[in-house]
């Protein structure tokens, strides 16, 4: 959810945007401190997707109690590899997602922070930085959903070091096949979060979906351009080749993907209160899959709590057209049915006082 606005101040950078975590919606504001220029100017100078990185999140003022044996790691962080990275939990009680005060691996792409990987994904080896954390609530004005600040006596204040990373890569940098795994890598884990009741960390994780299946719409395969058993053979024959065997979505698994996506995400938009996001997520799922039961359901409820009573009517009647026997639209039609008589009910009385 990262939309940033950055500045440069004597040398320092500071950057604002809108992150996620389980506790809700945060305005960040970082201050990053330049470190020491790369000694190496052909090597990485930041991490990428799927780097390692080596991190330390402390509250300001906060100090660890040895810290000269803190800033030495059991690993060069080059050599270590995934399981060698022990899994973290994320935590419906806490709005950052990592230990305090300890050097940490992640493993920049996967979301387990969203705070933490934005403010490391423009930082170099050796830097630190200060952010200054801020809630937002959401609220209804003129119909939309906009973002309120609360009080700086609710902020925190953190700073943010990155040690080392390992090589990782930019967007374009990879190829069909491994934006295709990390889209299905992401979905997976937005169903695992909100099967756990994360309901911000699965929205995060099929939102990072989202965008990084866009960027293969032009990359989809046809139907018949599927590889042979004998060819999938061969590439897993060579060691050098296995990433090259990641294929690229067919057409149809593309449009498909994109729709549960779409549809997963106005289901945790719904859970959140968020009706207007949950509207518009749900309705490009009808668009991508006309069939889908499930979006023109979720398109129905946002509708009916947005207070949009014929918009709902419209969609629970184009769910019961694909399913007959559908007790979820034959309940929906029916609370639109109950929600119209109220209204005309309250109309009814404010102009029999108006006339009276």
């Amino acid at each position: 959810m990262k939309t940033s606005q950055a500045v440069e101040t004597e040398g320092d950078k500071i950057t604002s945007w809108v992150s996620v975590c389980p506790r809700g919606l945060w305005e960040v504001c970082q201050r990053r401190k330049r470190g020491a220029e790369p000694t190496d100017p052909s090597g990485e100078v930041y991490p990428g997707i799927g780097s390692l990185c080596q991190v330390r999140v402390q509250r300001q003022g906060e100090h660890t109690a040895d810290p000269e044996l803190s800033l030495k790691p059991d690993l060069p962080i080059a050599v270590l590899s995934d399981a060698q990275v022990p899994p973290l939990q994320r935590s419906q009680g806490t709005m950052l997602q990592v230990p305090l005060g300890d050097w940490i691996i992640l493993r920049l792409g996967e979301g387990q922070c969203d705070i933490t990987e934005g403010c490391v994904e423009g930082m170099r080896a050796g830097e630190k930085c200060e952010v200054m954390l801020t809630p937002l609530t959401d609220r209804l004005r003129g119909g939309e959903e906009e973002q309120k600040r609360a009080g700086p006596d609710q902020s925190l204040c953190i700073t943010v070091e990155l040690q080392s990373f390992s090589p990782g890569h930019e967007s374009w940098q990879l190829s069909a096949g491994e934006k295709w795994g990390w889209v299905m890598s992401h979905k997976q884990r937005g169903g695992d979060r909100f099967r756990a009741g994360d309901m911000w960390g699965a929205a995060d994780s099929y939102s990072r979906a989202i965008k990084l299946l866009i960027t293969l719409k032009l990359h989809t395969r046809g139907e018949g351009e599927e590889m042979t058993p004998i060819e999938e053979e061969e590439e897993e024959d060579e060691e050098t080749e296995k990433k090259d065997s990641l294929e690229a979505p067919t057409d149809r698994q593309y449009r498909s993907t994109k729709a549960s996506l779409y549809s997963n995400l106005s289901l945790c938009q719904l859970k959140l209160g968020q009706w207007s996001r949950a509207r518009g997520c749900a309705s490009r799922s009808t668009l991508l899959e006309p069939q889908g039961l499930k979006a023109w359901y979720r398109l129905g409820q946002a509708n009916l709590e947005a207070g949009e009573l014929e918009e709902a009517d419209r969609a629970f009647r184009k769910l019961q057209e694909l399913q007959p026997d559908s007790p979820s639209a034959l309940r929906g039609l029916r609370e639109v049915g109950r929600r119209e008589r109220e209204t005309n009910s309250r109309l009814g009385q404010r102009l029999g006082k108006m006339f009276s």
